[in-house]
């Protein structure tokens, strides 16, 4: 099976209905973290075919949970999972924030190569940036556990808006550690193909 079909099949068990031209920019997505991997280590995943469930189909089943008008993807790193999100939501506005600055150029060399003109990169920390505006989703993949996520990157949350992270397991613990003025709205279980682990996606909110 190519990358290709192996994409096609999996967001078809999603049952997502992508923008036209999405799956084939993902594929050239795909292509250029393959490439910029060799030297700059974004990610630990080397297979190609991995990468497909491991990240793209992983991201991309948060996508009818996650749609709002502007989004920030926060500690982005290799631009997971906002370049799969802002490829999916052509509505939403993301922004890709990470510190480290070789993930920042690989970020906006991603957006530049697929043209995907509904995504900015911005190259700062969580806690010291400042936005323009707050966001009405902020989420996290891998980021940190849930009371330091909301510590850092809570202050860029529109008022009524979602904090959502993206977890393995149900984090049982990390929920009851939640800092005061924050409550779990929802805690939804993903099932990604071609993957059997467990997912998450906690949403959370003021």
């Amino acid at each position: 099976m190519t990358l290709a079909q192996q994409l096609a099949r999996g967001v078809a068990e999603l049952g997502l209905a992508l923008p036209a031209g999405a799956q084939q920019q993902l594929l050239v997505y795909l292509e250029l973290l393959q490439k910029w991997n060799r030297v700059y280590n974004l990610t630990a995943v080397r297979q190609a075919s991995r990468m497909v469930s491991l990240h793209l189909l992983d991201c991309l089943a948060a996508a009818p949970h996650v749609a709002a008008a502007s989004m920030l993807d926060v500690g982005s790193g290799a631009g997971l999972p906002g370049i799969p999100l802002a490829l999916a939501l052509p509505g939403s506005r993301v922004t890709l924030l990470d510190s480290n600055h070789k993930k920042a150029a690989f970020l906006r060399q991603a957006v530049m190569e697929i043209h995907l003109t509904n995504a900015e990169v911005a190259c700062d920390r969580a806690e010291s940036w400042t936005p323009r505006a707050p966001f009405e989703v902020v989420i996290s993949r891998a980021f940190s556990d849930l009371a330091e996520l909301v510590s850092l990157a809570g202050r860029h949350l529109a008022e009524r808006g979602r904090l959502v992270a993206m977890k393995g397991v149900h984090p049982y613990e990390e929920i009851a550690q939640l800092p005061p003025g924050w409550r779990v709205l929802e805690v939804i279980p993903l099932t990604i193909p071609g993957l059997r682990a467990q997912r998450h996606l906690v949403m959370i909110g003021r």
